[in-house]
């Protein structure tokens, strides 16, 4: 039987509902051979998680997924096999996180000029970490009754040229991409359909994040269609880059997505991680 694996998956520590040692147990349970934490802008849950995956015996590897600033959009790149205490990695997270913080008291500012009233204090138990997402925004929009659901939330307020949505500075593509590689890791660009670019234009980002340093792009991702994922390989093998690919697992932030198989037709082999660690010795 064939090994499995899954490169893009979220915990608590960020905008997902299971704890890091959740992840790796419920990687376990799904038959995967290894599994990556990537949580959004934060290493915080990766020592449990390690933890957690030599006790269950499963192999863990520690990611990181950053947000890029990219001409009107906003592009990730994932960092897996990361040095996770690296130097490099310490002060990109001090720049994050005291972005993210600014950002969060000018969300808070714009969704009450808008009649609706959320104190950082429920965001923060939301969040349960440190990484405050807008997800945990909808949530609690959700649970104060302003929005029937999450949907509601991101459509009609939280998201771009929305009243209640405010653009937050990030790092630089390059950025990204050169303080995975000084913390020892592989920047893999994540699922490249969803920038709203079509294939020519994703050709042409990927040329451009090469010469930054990109090593791989998700060639398999939970929302691909058959076709998206052919040209997309097709694109990684043109550039020499490896493959990878993810559920992009948020637990009951994204109740669809199961670890592992995605919506349940994803088979991610567990070579992707194998060819990876192989660059890497």
């Amino acid at each position: 039987m064939e090994k499995l694996t899954d490169l893009h998956t979220h915990s608590t520590a960020s905008d997902g509902t299971f704890s890091p040692s959740d992840v790796a147990a419920l990687a376990k349970d799904a038959g995967l051979a290894s599994v990556a934490l990537t949580d959004h802008d934060t290493t915080d849950g990766l020592d449990e998680f390690m933890e957690a995956g030599r006790s269950l015996g499963i192999e863990t590897i520690p990611g990181i997924e950053l947000a890029a600033g990219y001409k009107n959009t906003e592009l990730h790149i994932v960092g897996l096999f990361i040095d996770y205490k690296s130097s490099a990695l310490k002060e990109s997270m001090e720049f994050i996180v005291n972005e993210r913080n600014e950002r969060n008291k000018k969300m808070i500012k714009a969704l009450s000029r808008i009649g609706m009233e959320i104190s950082l204090q429920e965001l923060e138990e939301n969040a349960g970490g440190n990484i405050i997402t807008r997800a945990h925004y909808a949530n609690v929009m959700v649970n104060r009754g302003y929005v029937k659901n999450k949907e509601e939330a991101f459509d009609r307020y939280i998201s771009s040229g929305r009243p209640g949505y405010v653009k937050r500075e990030t790092l630089t593509p390059k950025s990204c991409i050169e303080v995975i590689r000084k913390s020892g890791g592989i920047p893999v660009l994540a699922h490249a359909t969803l920038y709203g670019y079509g294939y020519l234009e994703i050709h042409n980002l990927v040329g451009k994040l090469k010469e930054y340093g990109l090593g791989a792009m998700e060639t398999l991702y939970s929302t691909y269609t058959s076709r998206q994922s052919e040209e997309l390989r097709k694109i990684c093998e043109y550039y020499k880059l490896v493959k990878s690919g993810g559920s992009d697992f948020h637990g009951l932030n994204k109740p669809d997505i199961k670890i592992g198989t995605g919506r349940g037709e994803l088979r991610i082999p567990q070579s992707f991680a194998d060819e990876m660690k192989d660059i890497l010795k």
